[in-house]
C-alpha cells in the first residue's frame, strides 16, 4: 500500500464531523481506495455513529449501493447502522439482499436482524430467522443465543427464551439478566428469582434485573430487601437501579430511604445527577408527601423533559393544588415543551381535585384542537370523575354516553367507576344504582359491591345494605383486605387488616387502646 493511501486511511479515523469524513471519502476515490473493503467500512461505519448529522444515514446508503461485491462486514455495517437509527425495515431490507447474494450471515448479523425483529413485533420473522441462523450453528454462539432470548421476551414467550438459554453451552451474565427479566416481565417472581439465586455470579445487571423485576410487580419491599443484600457487596449501583429503589420508595412512603439516596448521589459524585434521576427523586418526594422539597428540586434542575413536567404536575394535583399545577401546565408551555396525553392526564386530575370543572373543560378543548391529542379512556374516566365531583352529573352521563357509542378499550368501566363514587359521596343514592347496575354487567369487582352497600347504610337502608353484601358473597367478589405501611428508622413495616403478624402486634394494639382512652377522656 502506498503512503498516500495509507494517509487517507489515518485521515478517516481522524474525522470529526460529516464535512471531514466527504473529504475523506474523496480521497479514497483519488488514492485508489474505492474498491478497499477496510476503508469502505470505515466510511460506512462513521456514517451510522453519527447519524444525528442531516444526511449522513442517506449518504452511507448510497456509498452501500456503489459498492459491487460487498463483503458480510460490509453488510454488517450498513445493518447495523440501520438498527441503531430506528430504521427495523431497512434493516430487514438489507439481510435480505444479503442472502439473495448468497452471503453466509455471521454471529453479528444475526444478532442485529432479530433486534429488528423484536422492535418490529414481528414474531413469525423472528421464529424464521432463529431456524436459520439453526441450520448454520450459530444458535450456541452466545450473542446469537442471548439476542434470541431478548427477542422471545419481548414476545413475551419466555418459555421459547428457556429452550435457548438451556441449549447455549456457555451462558453469560446476560443470560442470566434476560431471564430474570423475562420472567419478572410476565409477572412470576417467584421464577425470576430461582434464576437470580441461581446465578453463579452476580453483577449489576443481575441485581438490578431482578430489584427492578420486584418494582414492576409491586413487590416494594423485597425491592428494598434485595438493594439493602446488594450493599453488603462490592457492587456500586447505577442509575436505573436507584430509579427502581425511588419507585419503591415512593409506593411505600419510605421517605428516609429516598432522602438516603438523594444525599448518597450528592456526596458520591460518581453518578450525576440525570433528568431521570432528578424526576425520579422529585416524584418520590411528591409521593412521600413533601411536595416542598420536591418543588426545591424541581426548580434546582438546568434541564427538564416532559417526563419531569408531568412528574411536577401530578404531584401538585396529589396535593391538592389544582390551581398551581394547571399554573405550572401554563409555564410549560410558556418554556416551548409540548404537552403529552399523560400531562392531560395528570392536569385533569388536578382539576377534578380541587373541582375546577370548567378549567378542566377548557383544557380538554386545548387537547384536541390545538395538540391534536385523542382522548384515551384515562382521559375520559379522569373527566367523568372532574364533573361527577362538581356535581355536574347529566355532563358528566354526557360524556360516559359518548364513550358508550364509541367503544374505546375499557373507558367505560373507568368511566361508571368514577360516576359511581362521586354519585355516593354526593348522596346520589339513585344514579349510584344505575352506575352499579352498569358496572356489574362489565365487572364483577368488590369495590362496587362495598360502595353502594355503604351508601345504604349512610341513607339508612340497612336491608339494602344487608342484601348489597349477601349477593357480593353469592357472586363471590371478595373484598381485597386494606393495607399500609409505615417506615420507622428506615424499617418499612407492612400491615394487612385482619392479619396479626407483625413482631411487635401487642405493643402496637397497646399504644392504639391507650390513644383510645385518651380521646374518650378528652371527649
Amino acid at each position: 500500500m502506498s503512503s498516500s493511501s495509507k494517509r487517507c486511511l489515518v485521515l478517516l479515523e481522524k474525522c470529526k464531523n460529516m464535512n471531514q469524513l466527504k473529504q475523506a471519502h474523496a480521497q479514497v476515490f483519488t488514492t485508489g481506495l474505492e474498491n478497499n473493503t477496510f476503508a469502505l467500512s470505515r466510511v460506512l461505519a462513521f456514517c451510522s455513529s453519527h447519524s444525528h448529522h442531516h444526511g449522513s444515514l442517506a449518504y452511507a446508503f448510497r456509498v452501500f449501493e456503489r459498492i459491487h461485491d460487498p463483503t458480510v462486514c460490509i453488510y454488517n455495517t450498513i445493518i447495523k447502522a440501520f438498527l441503531l437509527n430506528g430504521k427495523f425495515n431497512n434493516t430487514l431490507h438489507v439481510f435480505v439482499k444479503m442472502l439473495q447474494k448468497g452471503l453466509r450471515p455471521d454471529n453479528y448479523t444475526v444478532p442485529y436482524v432479530l433486534k429488528a425483529c423484536a422492535a418490529l413485533h414481528d414474531c413469525s420473522l423472528g421464529k424464521l430467522v432463529h431456524g436459520y441462523g439453526s441450520k448454520l450453528g450459530l444458535v450456541f454462539d452466545i450473542f446469537v443465543g442471548n439476542s434470541l432470548m431478548s427477542m422471545y421476551v419481548v414476545f413475551g414467550d419466555v418459555v421459547a427464551a428457556r429452550y435457548v438459554f438451556d441449549e447455549i453451552p456457555c451462558l453469560s451474565l446476560v443470560s442470566w439478566s434476560v431471564m430474570i427479566s423475562g420472567y419478572a416481565k410476565m409477572g412470576n417472581v417467584d421464577s425470576a428469582r430461582l434464576f437470580f439465586d441461581e446465578a453463579p455470579e452476580k453483577d449489576k445487571g443481575i441485581w438490578g434485573a431482578m430489584i427492578s423485576g420486584y418494582v414492576q410487580n409491586s413487590c416494594f419491599k423485597e425491592s428494598l430487601y434485595l438493594f439493602r443484600l446488594m450493599q453488603l457487596t462490592d457492587i456500586v449501583p447505577d442509575e436505573s437501579i436507584f430509579v427502581s429503589i425511588l419507585s419503591a420508595c415512593a409506593h411505600l412512603g419510605a421517605l428516609d430511604i429516598g432522602v438516603w439516596i438523594h444525599r448518597y448521589l450528592n456526596r458520591s459524585k460518581m453518578l450525576p445527577l440525570s433528568v431521570r434521576l432528578s424526576t425520579s427523586l422529585l416524584d418520590m418526594y411528591a409521593k412521600c408527601g413533601n411536595l416542598e422539597l420536591a418543588k426545591r428540586l424541581f426548580d434546582s434542575m438546568q434541564e427538564r423533559d416532559i417526563v419531569c413536567w408531568n412528574a411536577m404536575i401530578s404531584g401538585m394535583a396529589m396535593h391538592g393544588d389544582g390551581k398551581g399545577a394547571v399554573k405550572l401546565f401554563y409555564d410549560m408551555e410558556k418554556v416551548g415543551m409540548k404537552p403529552d396525553d399523560i400531562t392531560f392526564i395528570a392536569v385533569f386530575t388536578a382539576c377534578s381535585y380541587s373541582g375546577m370543572a370548567f378549567e378542566g373543560l377548557k383544557l380538554l378543548d386545548k387537547m384536541c384542537s390545538v395538540y391534536n391529542i385523542e382522548p384515551k379512556s384515562e382521559h375520559y374516566g379522569c373527566l367523568v370523575d372532574l364533573l361527577s365531583r362538581a356535581g355536574l352529573f347529566e355532563e358528566a352521563m354526557v360524556i360516559i354516553r359518548r364513550i358508550t357509542n364509541s367503544w374505546i378499550g375499557n373507558a367505560e368501566t373507568l368511566a361508571w367507576r368514577a360516576f359511581l363514587s362521586a354519585c355516593c359521596n354526593h348522596g346520589k343514592t339513585q344514579l349510584a344504582e344505575v352506575a352499579a347496575e352498569k358496572l356489574l354487567q362489565l365487572e364483577n369487582h368488590s369495590g362496587v359491591y362495598v360502595l353502594l352497600s355503604n351508601l345504604y347504610a349512610s341513607s339508612g337502608k340497612h336491608s339494602d345494605a344487608r342484601r348489597v353484601r349477601d349477593m357480593m358473597k353469592i357472586k363471590g367478589a371478595n373484598k381485597a383486605p386494606g393495607c399500609s405501611s409505615t417506615e420507622i428508622d428506615g424499617v418499612v413495616s407492612e400491615f394487612i387488616a385482619g392479619e396479626k403478624i407483625h413482631p411487635q402486634m401487642e405493643e402496637i394494639h397497646s399504644v392504639l387502646e391507650k390513644m383510645h382512652m385518651q380521646l374518650d377522656y378528652n371527649q
